[in-house]
C-alpha cells in the first residue's frame, strides 16, 4: 500500500508541476513534509541542495530519493515513476494540440497567464529555503536574534557572484558547499 502512496503523491506532484522542477518545490514540500511527514523539512532542503548537484529534474530526483528513504528500491521506482507519467501523458497530448493549433490566439493567452503564476511557485518556495536557511524556520517570521550570519553572508556572496560575474552555478554551488563545511564543520 505504501507503494501505492508514494505513486501517487509524486503523480500529483507531475500532474500539478507546470513550469519544471523549481515550481514542483511547494508541491514537494507539501506531499513528503506536511501531508505524509515521510521527510522534515531540514531533510527536504537537503533534498532540494542534493538534487540541485545531481543531473536530472528536482522533482524526479527527489522522487527517487523519497522513495528510496521510505521503502527502497521498489519504492524510488515507484515514487519516480509516479513523478513521470504524468508528464509523459501531458506532453504528448499538448505537443499534439500544439502543432494542430500552435496560431490560435487562445493558446497564446493561456500560455501568457501561466508566466506570472510560475514565478510565483518558484518565488515561494526560493523564499521558503531562505527563510530557513537565515532564520532556521520555512515560515513568515524573521526573529533577527536568531539569523544565521555565516549562511547570510554565503547567500550574499553567491548571490553577487551569480549576479554580478556570471559564475557558472556549479562552481558557485560547489564553492558555497566548501564555505560550509569550512565555517560549519571546522570552525
Amino acid at each position: 500500500m505504501i507503494y501505492l502512496k508514494l505513486f501517487w503523491s509524486f503523480f500529483q506532484i507531475g500532474l500539478f508541476s507546470i513550469g519544471g522542477g523549481y515550481a514542483a518545490m511547494p508541491l514537494i514540500q507539501n506531499q513528503v513534509v506536511d501531508i505524509n511527514q515521510w521527510l522534515t523539512m531540514q531533510e527536504f532542503v537537503d533534498i532540494v541542495s542534493i538534487s540541485q548537484m545531481t543531473p536530472g529534474p528536482i522533482a524526479i530526483n527527489a522522487a527517487t530519493f523519497v522513495g528510496t528513504r521510505v521503502t527502497g528500491l521498489a519504492g524510488a521506482l515507484a515514487a519516480t515513476a509516479g513523478c513521470v507519467l504524468p508528464s509523459c501523458i501531458i506532453v504528448l497530448t499538448l505537443a499534439y494540440f500544439y502543432y494542430k493549433y500552435q496560431g490560435a490566439t487562445l493558446i497564446k493567452g493561456i500560455l501568457q497567464g501561466l508566466r506570472p503564476a510560475v514565478v510565483a511557485m518558484i518565488a515561494s518556495a526560493g523564499f521558503s529555503i531562505l527563510c530557513l536557511a537565515l532564520f532556521g524556520n520555512g515560515q513568515l517570521i524573521f526573529p533577527i536574534g536568531q539569523v544565521d550570519w555565516w549562511a547570510a553572508a554565503i547567500f550574499a556572496l553567491c548571490f553577487l557572484v551569480l549576479r554580478k560575474w556570471k559564475v557558472n552555478p556549479i562552481l558557485v554551488m560547489s564553492g558555497a558547499g566548501v564555505a560550509g563545511i569550512l565555517i560549519y564543520r571546522i570552525l
